[in-house]
This record gives structure tokens, sequence and C-alpha cells, in this order.
């Protein structure tokens, strides 16, 4: 078996035994990367020589990628846009720092959608990120870089970062498994701000133990975010636990409203393989579920407008040598941003300007509130509760997509960021050439049993071979 098709904990064990030197391990991924990232463009920029392990502990010498809005101490950090195409980190976020202190290796910061906006990767400024599976296809976003970086094998996992489904998307067209935390559980500190009431960063990762590992790492305390809640557990300590008589519930409107016909059989065999497990399926009907995706971005774009206003070409970044310092602000933005930026900024200016204020953003932030009931209320009933990932399979490279087909790409996974609550993206399938993701949301801070239960769907589902899902058929994959 070739060395990128073990877990972490198995490479961990491999270097633990002295099977493999942390630096061969670097050299083996390095040499993947030169290999096969021409062809699919998931790194935006990538190391070049060996680096020691900083403490060899839980990971040592264990490489990694990063999401290029995740700061890494001297290294460039664009979130993939014009305006910080020469931003140098400072710091590390403290994802970056836990890691670090465990021993893992940054190999390289990976594409993006610009600022985290898009579902396809496809809005970076540099270029866009190919499906492994189907070249021609996008790798969903905006997490895209991470999750095909981790399916080609090119690093055991990497970390992304969800505000609308931008972990579990990639994860489910890419065939891997991607996990949004609970909002709060990992801390945001040294993450570009898109939503800040929504983004948490995660692992993306090729199997829910690998997963559930990195997130023992990465979960560990800040200082320095105040929205960082005092929350830390051993999530692999019941992972392997029986879920026989737990209760699922599905929530019925995402497979039945505009869901691809092969993704809705990949969902009707998923439930007959928890149901295997001795697990009760029930579908329900959720109030306003067709409100969540406009509330979402009447939320995020707003919030997006104010997080981005400190891109005004003074302090750092893109920058215009102009006595006209309005021209200067103005220069920056047209010629920094991207059309999508632009857009949810434009968008989101208005929902906070009067009168739009009261009628849009107020009334989106009185709807959110009432979906935490909803969803809470719900969740006192249930375990957890499932649906697709998404109920569109992922577009072509360059195709026109309209606000109707975009919506469909977010739709499923918004609102567990909408509430705040842990979801994660297993492969249940293939949708034609490329995989498609399961999703299973559980209460706040009930990590370890979304988990858990993803845990136990994983070793029964089909789409598992021998402790790790196949790889894409990347013509001389199998050579490297």
């Amino acid at each position: 078996m070739e060395i990128w098709m073990n877990s972490v904990e198995e490479l961990v064990n491999l270097i633990k035994t002295k099977k493999i030197t942390a630096e061969k391990l670097q050299h083996y991924y390095l040499n993947r990367i030169i290999t096969l990232d021409e062809k699919v463009k998931a790194f935006i920029e990538h190391t070049k020589d060996y680096q020691k392990p900083k403490n060899p502990h839980a990971l040592e010498g264990i490489p990694y990628a990063l999401k290029d809005n995740i700061l890494a101490l001297d290294t460039r950090t664009t979130a993939a846009s014009k305006t910080l195409w020469n931003y140098r980190s400072p710091y590390n976020a403290t994802v970056v720092e836990h890691l670090s202190t465990s021993g893992a290796i940054l190999m390289g910061k990976t594409n993006m959608d610009e600022f985290s906006m898009g579902s396809t990767t496809e809005n970076s400024a540099f270029f866009p990120t190919k499906n492994p599976w189907d070249l021609a296809c996008t790798p969903g976003g905006s997490s895209g870089g991470s999750a095909v970086a981790v399916a080609t094998g090119m690093v055991p996992f990497a970390l992304g970062s969800d505000t609308g489904g931008s972990i579990r998307l990639p994860a489910s067209y890419c065939g891997v498994v991607g996990l949004k935390p609970s909002y709060g559980l990992v801390s945001r500190y040294g993450l570009i701000a898109f939503c800040s009431s929504m983004d948490q960063i995660g692992p993306i990762t090729r199997s829910v133990r690998d997963a559930a590992l990195i997130l023992n790492v990465i979960s560990q305390a800040c200082p320095y975010d105040s929205t960082k809640a005092i929350v830390h557990k051993n999530y692999l300590k019941d992972i392997e636990e029986p879920v026989q008589g737990f209760r699922i519930a599905c929530i019925r409107e995402t497979i039945e409203k505009e869901c691809d016909r092969l993704i809705k059989k990949r969902f009707e065999e998923a439930v007959i393989k928890l149901q295997w497990l001795g697990v009760r399926v029930d579908y329900v009907t959720f109030e306003q579920y067709d409100q969540t995706y406009p509330v979402y971005t009447v939320l995020s774009t707003a919030e997006a407008s104010s997080n981005l206003a400190r891109y005004d070409g003074l302090l750092y970044g893109l920058k215009f040598k102009t006595d006209d310092k309005s021209n200067q602000f103005a220069q920056t933005r047209e010629r920094g941003f991207g059309k999508e930026v632009k857009k949810r900024i434009l968008q989101g200016t208005v929902n906070l300007s009067h009168p739009q204020k009261k009628q849009y953003y107020k009334q989106a932030l009185a709807i959110r509130t009432k979906f935490i009931e909803q969803i809470n209320h719900l969740l006192d009933t249930y375990d957890a509760i499932i649906s697709p990932v998404s109920g569109r399979t992922p577009g072509k490279l360059g195709e026109s997509t309209s606000i109707h087909q975009l919506e469909q790409y977010d739709v499923n996974t918004c609102l567990a960021n909408l509430t705040g609550l842990p979801a994660i993206s297993v492969p249940m399938g293939y949708a034609e050439k490329t995989p498609v993701g399961l999703q299973f949301m559980t209460a706040r801070f009930a990590d370890e049993k979304l988990l858990q239960i993803a845990r136990a769907f994983e070793k029964t589902a089909g789409f598992y071979e021998d402790g790790f899902y196949p790889a894409p058929h990347l013509e001389g994959i199998q050579d490297v």
C-alpha cells in the first residue's frame, strides 16, 4: 500500500516506530504535490524545503495544507484576492499554533473562492481549481483547494473554513470527509473574516477518525478569541460505539425540492444503510425551510460588507499612490476585488442601509432566531438530522450559473451555520463520475455524537474500502 493511502493515525505510528522518518514523509508528499498539482491547481503556493517538526507530539512530522484565508507566520495569506496578493502573515492563527505545537508540518496554502465567497473555487483571483474525479468539473467551494489536496493524496489532511457549506460542499464533490465543528468550538483567531457569526474553521480528511483526531488538536483553548467556547473533549474516545437505537430526522424538503435524481437515489441507499445499523429514520418537515438561503444571504452579505471595509489601500495589501485618498480607496476596491466580492459587498451595504435595514437585515435576524428554536426543538427528539450535502452535482468549469443554481449548492448546508450546529459530510456514493456526500447535523457542542454517527455510517457504506476511500483516477497518480 502506498504511503499516501495511510490514515493520519497510521502515519503517526509509522514515524513513531521509525519505519519512516519525518523528512522522508515530507519529501514524499512534496513529490506528489509537484507531480499532481499541475493538473488540479489545488495550491496557491507550497513549501520546497524540509521542515523539522518543532515539537514531537501527537502529529509529529505529519504534513498538512491550509486554506489561504488562515494566517501562518511568514507565509503569504491572500484569501485568493488581488487585494492581499503581497500580504505576509505577521503571526500564526490559533489553529496553526496548535498544529505546530503538535508537530504537524505546513506544506502550503490552498486555493479558494476569493474571501470565501463562492461555491466552485472559480472565484479565485489566480486560477480555478479542478475536480480530480472529473477535470472538467468544479470541486465545489469555497475550500476547494483543501478538498482537492486531500482527495489526491497531496497531503493527509487540510484545514478549511465554512461559512455556508464551504468545507462540506467540496468534501462531498471530492469524495472526502469535511467537518464543520460547532460554532465556537474552534478558535477563529487568525482567520480572515467573511461572516463572523457563521465562519468556522474545520478539518478535511479522508476518514472520520482522522477528522476526530485533528479536531482534538485544533479545538484546544485560545486566549485571543472571545467567541471560543470553553469546551474540549477527546473526540476519538467513543467514536467506535454502536448507534443502535438512535433516532435520525430527514428534512423532507432537502430531497423533494429540485434534488438531482442520482443524488436522491444515493441518499435513499444511505438511509437503508443507517437502518441496517439499527437507526430509526423519520421524515420531517422543517417550517420556513425555503427561507434558509435568503436569510443566509442577507446576513452573510451584511457582515461581509462590514468586514471587508478594512481593505482601503492604506494599511496593508494592494495600494495605489495618489494624493486623493478617496480615489485611492475607490481604486483599491475596484481593482482589488473580484466580481463576486463586489456584488456581495454592494448587496450587504444595501441590506444595512435605511430603510432596508429594518425590512431585510432585522427581519432576517428574527427568522434566524426562529430557526434556532425550531432546530433545537427537533434535536430534543432526534439524535441527528440528515440530508444530501447538496441537491445538485458539481457544475462544469466556466459554465454560466444562475442565482437559482447557486442557491442549490448551499441551501442544505447553510442551516448549520445559521444555527451554530456541527455538521459533517461523509461520502455516500457517486452521481455519474463524481462523488456526492451525506450530511449529518447534531445539537451544538454534541460534536462527539456527530462523529460517532458519521463513523458508524462510514464503516457500513459501500464507498468505504479497507479503512480508506478510493483515490481519484488521475493519470499517473499511482506511479508517484
